[in-house]
């Protein structure tokens, strides 16, 4: 079968057609109800496609006890204080209650590493342009390859074999790479630093890179461990950030993903100057995708809980 090539013309173009069509025929049977439905500007993008998506969440959850370099060290979360009183504020007193950060790294869980953090020439996470907000969004897979090599790389010919059956990536998206990494996960101290400071762990080799850049103008790549690859300078984010390139570390749940199809919604902090972005990536997928979260009444108001937020003193965060 012929393999139709992908681009983000050929997509814009479709989505266009589309929705042009479907406008239409809408405006033929009822008038008022095509306005309702459609609305002006990019409005008939979402009632006609992004309100039937699933949405899927890449992002892990932070917590003091998470995976870090320990060049960088852990995190610490408590409760905020009034600072005239030096009392925390709480519910019943204050009708509030807020927490205080004390991170001691912004290389810390899901993350997109803006150059800067290597070479302060480019940009810092806050010089980022608004144009990164939303893209078609890749998913290459090798967890068979690490399956066998819990080491193993993403080559060149990992991503001409998935370009041969999905056809050409197309240039501006963002290309995840799957490993399963992120299964390996903890919140527990001692397994999270020894996770962080296993040498062993999938990444993604410099020709690779090199070539979804130089060769498919990507965006940037995301993965799942918190270094791109295992060699001794770090190649792959040396050379990245050298030349102007972002990427996103730490990203989770690309096993429910579709390799082709979805888009990613990219939000992360502007901290002024900042080298390094907490970041949340959700993959914005086709109605037919079997994960993930719809859009509905739910969402707002949300729904109340069966219990309350409080203080867990030995896990150092909020639960229920």
């Amino acid at each position: 079968m012929r393999k139709t090539t992908l681009t983000a013309a050929t997509i814009a173009i479709a989505a266009a057609s589309a929705a042009a069509a479907a406008a239409v025929a809408l405006l033929a049977t009822s008038p008022e109800r095509a306005q309702a439905e459609t609305g002006p500007g990019l409005w008939q993008v979402y009632n006609n496609t992004l309100r039937n998506a699933r949405y899927i969440d890449l992002t892990h959850a932070i917590t003091p006890g998470i995976p870090v370099w320990k060049g960088f060290g852990p995190a610490q979360f408590s409760a905020s204080v009034d600072p005239k009183t030096g009392k925390a504020y709480t519910y019943p007193k204050d009708g509030f209650e807020a927490t205080a950060y004390r991170l001691a790294t912004d290389q810390f869980g899901t993350q997109l590493d803006p150059p800067a953090h290597w070479a302060p020439e480019y940009a810092g996470i806050d010089e980022l342009p608004p144009t990164y907000a939303v893209r078609p969004l890749v998913v290459i897979s090798i967890v068979p390859q690490v399956k066998k090599n819990a080491t193993y790389a993403l080559k060149v010919a990992d991503v001409r074999a998935f370009e041969r059956k999905h056809g050409r990536i197309p240039q501006g998206s963002v290309v995840m790479v799957r490993s399963d990494w992120s299964k390996k996960w903890t919140e527990n101290p001692a397994k999270a630093k020894a996770l962080a400071a296993d040498p062993k762990f999938p990444g993604v080799s410099l020709d690779a890179l090199k070539f979804l850049h130089l060769q498919r103008h990507i965006l940037f790549h995301g993965h799942e461990p918190l270094d791109t690859d295992t060699t001794p300078t770090l190649e792959g984010e040396h050379w990245l950030m050298h030349h102007g390139y972002t990427q996103a570390e730490g990203v989770a749940n690309l096993g429910g993903v579709p390799e082709t199809g979805c888009l990613v919604d990219i939000g992360y902090p502007k901290f002024k100057g900042g080298l390094g972005g907490y970041a949340r990536f959700v993959a914005i997928c086709p109605a037919s995708t079997a994960r993930g979260f719809r859009i509905s009444g739910r969402d707002a108001p949300l729904p109340k809980y069966g219990k309350q937020l409080h203080w867990d003193a030995n896990r150092g965060y909020r639960v229920r």
